[in-house]
């Protein structure tokens, strides 16, 4: 089967995807904070709980959204 994407177009969303993360990265400012700041521990989990709840609060509010959209 062929691909619903040919080469160029997947260099182009490529492309386009890449600079969105990147601008989000660079138009942070850089403070001498984090620099002094302590690496975190091996053990400490990458998603803390706050962030956990937030995208499990997200994805419950989306899914009401689009089913009620689909459903009514």
């Amino acid at each position: 089967q062929d691909s619903p994407l040919k080469a160029v177009q997947m260099l182009w969303v490529n492309l386009i995807m890449d600079t969105f993360a990147s601008l989000a990265l660079a138009t942070e400012p850089p403070t001498e904070a984090l620099l002094l700041r302590k690496p975190y521990g091996r053990n400490k989990p990458l998603i803390s709980r706050t962030m956990m709840k937030n995208i499990l609060g997200h994805a419950v509010y989306q899914l009401t959204l689009i089913f009620t959209l689909l459903f009514v």
